[in-house]
């Protein structure tokens, strides 16, 4: 069942990429309002069957759950506003890897937090770092805009690390369905606010642009957003975000495809040696069996 969830996950996910690039580039429809609708649908979509089949469950929510799940929703508010812009200023394929970052943004993380890496997790770290270089040189060469679609996507990526650890902290105590409801439901106020302050239209949008946004939200939003964080529940968020690298790829032929996207030889090879280098950082921080009874177990990431 998880290996059938993460292979919905990833055809979900990869096709965000592609979907967003095409709907921001042939419809008025801006960048907030795709993450509003997508998570303001979503959130309703999930809230169904909670209320239907068991409603006090979010009347259940713990202080500790509430305080995981805001994080998760703001950081998730902040990924969208930085990852979808960047798709209007840089290539689909470069702004998909920048943003699978994630893995990487998650060890960093957890060096701050005191936790010993590996040698192979330093050296996988320097490998991703590696190909984010070689792909903003390309693009510092092609544009200033391409540049900077490539530091938002940047950014995005340590936002989903942020909203990744949050909600597996969340997902576990909470359900699937309370704790997308709340983290959607609040995303979506979040970025409600953001596209007020910026003067982001949210309505009056073409049909071609509702279509748009119905397609992210179904393909992204509720089969892959909610894919992964179901699987949260009994997978690491190191393991789940391991799982997201393979949206790289996957973006990157979808947009070569249908967006008929050509990218430089050099920004392939940065993307390759991302794809290699968060690998290694995963395979780098797995679990280590207690050297002797008695010793406290190494948390994995997520976990205290």
């Amino acid at each position: 069942m998880n290996l059938f969830l993460a292979a919905l996950g990833v055809l979900g996910v990869a096709s965000s990429g592609p979907l967003i690039a095409a709907t921001l580039g042939a419809t008025s429809v801006s960048a907030l309002a795709i993450a509003f609708w997508r998570n303001a649908i979503g959130a309703a979509v999930m809230a169904s069957p909670v209320l239907v089949t068991n409603p006090r469950q979010f009347g259940r929510v713990t202080p500790r759950e509430f305080r995981w799940a805001v994080l998760a929703a703001v950081a998730l508010a902040l990924h969208f506003a930085c990852f979808i812009t960047s798709l209007q200023l840089t290539s689909v394929a470069a702004a998909t890897a920048l943003v699978c970052l994630q893995s990487g943004w998650i060890a960093v993380f957890q060096l701050f937090r005191g936790v010993r890496h590996r040698w192979q997790v330093l050296v996988g770290l320097g490998m991703a770092f590696g190909g984010v270089v070689a792909i903003t040189g390309f693009d510092m060469g092609t544009s200033r805009d391409a540049l900077l679609g490539d530091l938002l996507a940047v950014a995005g990526g340590a936002l989903a690390g942020l909203y990744t650890l949050a909600g597996g902290k969340a997902r576990e105590t909470m359900g699937t369905g309370t704790y997308t409801t709340l983290c959607y439901g609040m995303c979506a106020a979040v970025v409600a606010l953001l596209a007020l302050v910026s003067q982001q239209p949210l309505v009056g949008f073409e049909a071609a642009g509702w279509l748009g946004i119905i397609a992210i939200t179904v393909c992204a939003q509720l089969v892959g957003h909610t894919a992964f964080n179901h699987l949260l529940a009994t997978m690491s968020p190191l393991l789940v975000s391991m799982i997201i690298l393979l949206e790289i790829p996957g973006a990157a032929l979808l947009a070569a495809v249908f967006l008929d996207e050509s990218l430089p030889g050099g920004t392939y090879a940065g993307l390759a040696l991302i794809l290699v280098g968060l690998a290694v950082v995963v395979a780098g921080q797995r679990r280590r069996k207690p050297a002797r009874a008695g010793e406290a177990r190494v948390a994995e990431l997520g976990t205290d």
